[in-house]
C-alpha cells in the first residue's frame, strides 16, 4: 500500500541558484519517470547527464543556452509559466548538456527511461498545441509539449493550467492497467505551481476498491508521485493552478489514454464544444467563469 507521506515531495527554495528537487525512477521506486528542477543564478552554468533517460528541458522562467554533444540551442519562457508558452528542447537517451543562463533561469528536466534513440529537437511555442478540455468549472488549458506523435521512445509531457476555483484531471481517471485501447499503463509526476504563490490546491488520489483514498493540500512547488489510482485536482478560488505532467510506461504505442472512474464518467456527457466557443486560454476560462471575482486589484 502506498505511503501518502512518501508520495508528496515539498520542494526546497534556493535563493536563485541550486537544486530545487529531483526524482529518479530509483528514488520513486518505479521504472520510467523522473524530474529535476534546477535554478541557475545569472551568469552561472549547470551541467546534467541523462545517462539512461531521454529528456525534455522545459524552462519555467528565464532563458538558458543549452550546449550538448548534439549542438547548441536556447530554451526560454516569457516571464513565468503563467505568462506564455516556452521554447523547450528534447534530447535523446544518454545525452549530456550544460545550461548557461546570462540573466538567470529555472529549468525542469523531464525524463523517461528509454532504449531507443531519436534526434534532438527544439520545441518552439508554435509547436505546442493548446487544448481547452472540460467545460464550466471543470474547464482547463492543456499545453502539449511532448505529444504521443512526437518522435520519442517513452516520454510524454504536458502543462496544465487550472483557472481560479476550477477542477482538472476531471472526471477522476487512472492509467494503471494495460488494456489498450481503453487504458494505458503509465507512471506520472505532477509538479505544481500556484499563482499567486501564497495560494493552495487540493489533489485527491484513490483506488477503486477503497483500500486507499487520500487528499493532499498542494502548495507552490510541491510534487506528487502518481503510480496508480484515480486522481483529480482542484485549485482555490482566486488562484491559478499549474502542473507539469511527466508520463511514461511500457505500452508499445505512446498514448495518454486514461480510464474514467465509472461513478463520475457521466459528467463528460454534459459537456459540448459550444460551451467553450471563444475560449483559447486559461485566462479566457477565468474571465468567463469568474469575471472580476477572485482577481486582485
Amino acid at each position: 500500500m502506498p505511503n501518502p507521506d512518501e508520495m508528496i515531495i515539498r520542494s526546497a527554495t534556493p535563493d536563485g541558484s541550486g537544486r530545487v528537487l529531483q526524482v529518479t525512477p530509483e528514488s520513486a521506486d518505479w521504472t520510467y519517470v523522473g524530474l529535476t528542477i534546477e535554478q541557475i543564478a545569472p551568469g552561472d552554468s549547470w551541467s546534467y547527464s541523462a545517462e539512461l533517460d531521454e529528456i525534455c528541458i522545459v524552462p519555467l522562467r528565464g532563458s538558458a543556452v543549452i550546449s550538448s554533444e548534439h549542438g547548441e540551442w536556447t530554451v526560454t519562457r516569457p516571464g513565468t509559466m503563467f505568462d506564455g508558452k516556452p521554447t523547450c528542447l528534447y534530447l535523446p537517451v544518454g545525452s549530456n548538456f550544460t545550461a548557461t543562463a546570462e540573466n538567470g533561469a529555472e529549468l525542469a528536466v523531464t525524463a523517461a527511461r528509454a532504449t531507443r534513440t531519436f534526434p534532438p529537437k527544439l520545441i518552439e511555442p508554435d509547436d505546442i498545441d493548446v487544448e481547452i478540455r472540460g467545460a464550466g468549472n471543470a474547464a482547463r488549458q492543456i499545453s502539449h509539449i511532448v505529444k504521443p506523435e512526437f518522435p520519442a521512445d517513452k516520454l510524454l509531457v504536458v502543462e496544465v493550467f487550472t483557472p481560479s476555483g476550477n477542477w482538472s484531471s476531471f472526471p477522476p481517471h487512472k492509467h494503471d492497467v494495460s488494456r489498450m485501447p481503453e487504458e494505458a499503463i503509465l507512471e506520472e509526476i505532477y509538479y505544481y505551481r500556484i499563482n499567486p504563490d501564497d495560494g493552495f490546491a487540493l489533489q485527491r488520489l484513490y483506488f477503486a476498491d477503497g483500500s486507499f483514498d487520500h487528499a493532499w493540500t498542494i502548495h507552490d512547488g510541491d510534487l506528487l508521485l502518481v503510480p496508480q489510482g484515480y486522481h483529480a485536482f482542484a485549485v482555490a478560488h482566486g488562484y491559478t493552478g499549474y502542473y507539469l505532467n511527466i508520463l511514461a510506461g511500457p505500452e508499445p504505442v505512446r498514448t495518454m489514454q486514461p480510464a474514467d472512474d465509472p461513478s463520475y464518467a457521466w459528467v463528460r456527457s454534459t459537456w459540448n464544444d459550444d460551451m467553450n466557443t471563444g475560449l483559447a486560454t486559461w485566462q479566457d476560462i477565468d474571465d468567463r467563469i469568474n469575471g472580476d471575482a477572485g482577481k486582485r486589484k
